[in-house]
């Protein structure tokens, strides 16, 4: 791992470097292939057990616009896309994510997926016609993590409804940004992704090195994905973006008037990583679900690296509020290409939950100061808590 002295210290209290201070020592084999082109993140396909309560809070609640639907999937779409869709709810016995989705800048990118995962070894399937409506010739892996990546360049074109201002919504969501993977080691993940063209824009760590989490981007954001570690292959949330706090703050008021504040879990908030205010609901199958807004600009080519300390209790949130214990330990399950639940690894690697949050964690909110105020520690602290 990289020395902390290789870093800069700023004066927000995190580090910078100029490239991602992470290595893996059990890194997936670089292929000869060269990668796909990814664009970026295009949409998720979502298993869920009751499609009817499904679509109404991804429609009715949270404003999403159905592209087309039938008796056993829907397609979403958020208020800015012209593709098909964002998000796919399909019915199914156990809920689940069938694909994460990226869309490829042309129709070559699909022969050099095909080849870049064949030399690794993986499960490679292709449908010229689509595995869903919408999207055309496409190309399904069980990625070396054991996550189901899709990629695409042909899709539908449909109205882009920046303009229905009649239509929209005060909690209005209008792209989606990205998605968040749960894996046991998470350098070897980086690595993966950096081999697939992903650049690392932030991550977490202790003065040890263990990486807890980082954020890669092939769009100029934050992130298209993260790996958060845990046990894993699973999915740990799917983001849709906003334009303003205020939109978010509108989606916490309906779920109050509605009566289903219980689909909360937490926020809202803004994020120390990433720099973005944040809300995380959980759908009816438990699903979680982040609605995020204001991140910045990451496209340059010496965009420098933000490294988080893990005992800093403002990375997660950046005004300090405590993250609840089921954060960090639900996740939704990923299927392989037959639709099987993958087998689920635990991390070894030290526990982001336990070294902060757990009976023998800790944070600080100033640098030297080993613990906070104690009317604060109690709500850090599991015993506490329970």
């Amino acid at each position: 791992m990289t020395d902390r002295s290789e870093m800069t210290l700023t004066s927000s209290g995190f580090y910078v470097s100029a490239e991602a201070p992470i290595h893996s020592e059990n890194p997936v084999a670089t292929p000869a292939a060269t990668p796909p082109d990814i664009l970026r993140c295009a949409y998720m396909e979502l298993v869920v057990t009751d499609l009817a309560a499904s679509r109404q809070f991804y429609v009715d609640v949270l404003g999403l616009y159905v592209t087309d639907e039938d008796d056993e999937a829907i397609y979403l779409r958020s208020t800015e896309e012209f593709i098909h869709h964002n998000l796919v709810l399909r019915r199914g016995p156990i809920a689940a994510v069938a694909a994460f989705s990226y869309r490829v800048r042309s129709a070559d990118d699909l022969d050099r997926a095909v080849a870049f995962y064949t030399e690794l070894g993986c499960r490679v399937e292709r449908r010229p016609e689509g595995f869903m409506k919408g999207i055309g010739d496409s190309v399904r892996v069980e990625d070396p993590l054991g996550f189901p990546y899709e990629f695409f360049f042909e899709t539908t074109h449909v109205e882009r409804l920046s303009w229905r201002y009649d239509l929209h919504t005060p909690g209005e969501l209008v792209r989606l940004d990205h998605f968040n993977q749960v894996t046991p080691d998470v350098p070897r993940a980086v690595r993966h992704y950096q081999d697939l063209g992903f650049r690392v824009t932030e991550d977490i760590q202790d003065e040890a090195g263990t990486v807890y989490a980082a954020w890669m981007r092939r769009k100029p954001t934050v992130h298209d994905t993260a790996a958060t570690g845990g046990d894993g292959p699973r999915m740990h949330h799917v983001a849709f973006a906003t334009h303003e706090k205020h939109n978010i703050l509108a989606i916490c008021d309906k779920l109050g008037a509605l009566r289903r504040s219980d689909a909360i879990e937490r926020g809202p908030g803004r994020h120390g990583v990433s720099n973005a205010f944040y809300l995380y609901l959980r759908d009816p199958d438990g699903h979680r679900v982040e609605i995020y807004t204001q991140d910045y600009y990451t496209g340059d080519p010496d965009n420098p690296v933000v490294t988080w300390d893990v005992h800093d209790n403002q990375r997660r949130d950046w005004w300090g509020n405590p993250v609840v214990p089921s954060w960090y330990t639900d996740a939704s399950l990923v299927l392989d290409l037959d639709g099987n639940p993958q087998p689920v690894i635990a991390r070894t690697d030290s526990s982001e939950m336990a070294v902060t949050i757990g009976a023998d964690g800790f944070s600080y909110t100033r640098p030297g100061e080993d613990s906070m105020p104690e009317y604060k520690q109690g709500e850090y602290k599991l015993g506490h808590q329970l």
